[in-house]
């Protein structure tokens, strides 16, 4: 069975499909988002907050969370009992 990873607000993402967790601030990230947004591969999961994680999926979609990338992590690795990933 697929482990899922609470990315805030109710939401959860499927951990085997993540390929990578980054902040939005660096400028290529910014226009990966756009360019996701604008082909509607775009998946907003902070109910209206600000953007504070981005997390890119395996099937090209990114996910769009208001958590820290840490605190995600931190989640994933409670769950999967790994303490030595990061």
């Amino acid at each position: 069975m697929s482990k899922l990873i609470h990315i805030g607000f109710g939401n959860v993402v499927n951990a085997d499909k993540i390929i990578s967790i980054v902040h939005p601030d660096a400028a290529p990230v910014k226009r990966m988002i756009s360019n996701a947004k604008d082909s509607g591969m775009a998946i907003d999961a902070t109910q209206g907050r600000k953007t504070k994680a981005v997390i890119i999926m395996e099937n090209q979609q990114i996910v769009l969370s208001a958590l820290l990338p840490e605190t995600i992590v931190s989640r994933h690795q409670a769950e999967s009992g790994d303490e030595d990933e990061a």
